[in-house]
């Protein structure tokens, strides 16, 4: 039984499944970065496989600047219904995210205008989900919020997080810790399940890189991913460097940051470093990376969810570096440290040294595309007990 004591009937807008029985829901999946496309990719195609179920693609955001344009890659798994233009190539910082946000609430308001969807899925806590999720609460469409309740206390988006479960109507939650603080915040518990991270659903099937590509690379044995965390791009570039000071002496490829505030400074001190960097690594060739580097023992070093999620079911060894994760569940393969190259370089050795044996995660166990599908099917959009957000104490 969902819910009690209700009161009242929210309006159902045209398309929204009300009455139409035996029509398969319109689904719309908003993806605004190569970081979290690799997430819902396992949920877009289950999805597609779902008889019950329409997928809709949007791709906003981060994808569509240059010159990664990593639109292409979405585009060619996917048919990409809609796109939202959001940040402008160049632009970073803090106003610039807030101009960006404005031009995403809007446009999103557009088109789910015209795409009417059943459902709209967004996941974790960049300001296109934000854009997103406000766009759908706002204007009446159910919003499903995927990895909630997670917690990275390091960055500016834990309180995007938060804000966007207060907004979603559904919860997708990654972990039971998760799931309960989704629940501690007044979410109805019916509107809350744990399906794991869709982060692993897709790795079994994804190969190694071949020697060809290993060679390209410089047979890595250390991965640098260094996200900025809003700080100056002088702070952010000081930090970087000294992680670079760090790691010297080892075979290092690194990989440039998202476009957040801060990315310019991280991008100076990869240049500065003279390792190998690369621009964007598609989903399939960065776990590919990773596979050949647990191969030989290798470690990733940096501040991204990837080390605590991806990296740990694929026994890599992780220096988990500064604030950024701060909160976030951390398998026995991750071992933290501050930002100082001395403190790097002793996290470093610790991680060398570790026992991956019997090293387990908590973030599901790779099923968490079907069990989203599952969900999209099993509870009704139109139902005014879920459109209507109450807190639930």
């Amino acid at each position: 039984m969902i819910g009690d004591g209700w009161d009242g009937e929210p309006s159902i807008r045209p398309g929204s499944g009300a009455g139409d029985v035996g029509r398969r829901r319109r689904v719309v999946v908003v993806t605004g970065s190569r970081a979290e496309f690799g997430l819902l990719r396992p949920i877009m195609k289950a999805i597609e496989r779902n008889p019950r179920l329409e997928l809709m693609v949007v791709a906003a955001g981060s994808h569509l600047v240059q010159p990664a344009l990593t639109f292409r890659d979405v585009k060619k798994e996917f048919k990409v219904a809609d796109s939202v233009p959001m940040q402008i190539a160049g632009r970073t910082g803090r106003v610039e995210d807030v101009e960006s946000v404005g031009r995403g609430v809007s446009r999103f308001a557009r088109c789910f205008s015209g795409l009417s969807p059943d459902w709209i899925v967004v996941l974790g806590d960049r300001i296109e989900a934000f854009a997103a999720a406000s766009a759908g609460s706002i204007g009446g469409w159910a919003v499903v919020h995927v990895h909630g309740g997670d917690r990275a206390e390091g960055i500016a988006d834990e309180a995007m997080r938060h804000a966007i479960t207060k907004m979603a109507h559904l919860h997708l939650a990654a972990t039971p810790q998760s799931a309960e603080r989704i629940v501690r915040m007044g979410e109805r518990p019916e509107h809350v399940e744990v399906i794991g991270s869709p982060a692993l659903d897709d790795l079994p099937g994804i190969a190694a890189l071949d020697d060809a590509q290993d060679s390209e690379f410089g047979r890595p044995d250390t991965v640098v991913l260094v996200h900025p965390i809003g700080r100056t791009d002088e702070a952010e570039e000081a930090f970087v460097a000294g992680l670079f000071e760090a790691v010297a002496g080892r075979r290092v490829i690194a990989l440039h940051p998202n476009l957040d505030p801060g990315r310019a400074g991280v991008l100076r001190a990869i240049e500065a470093s003279g390792v190998r960097s690369i621009e964007h690594l598609p989903r399939d060739t960065f776990v590919g990376l990773l596979k050949r580097v647990a191969a030989r023992g290798g470690v990733l070093v940096g501040n991204s969810s990837s080390g605590l999620i991806e990296a740990a079911a694929l026994g890599v060894r992780v220096v988990d570096v500064g604030p950024r994760q701060n909160g976030r569940e951390k398998p026995g393969h991750v071992v933290h440290c501050g930002e100082s190259p001395a403190s790097i370089a002793e996290g470093l050795a610790k991680a060398i040294a570790l026992d991956l044996r019997g090293v387990t995660h908590p973030y599901g166990d790779g099923r968490a595309g079907e069990k989203a599908a599952a969900a999209l099917v099993a509870i009704d959009p139109s139902d005014p007990r879920v459109l209507r957000k109450r807190c639930a104490y």
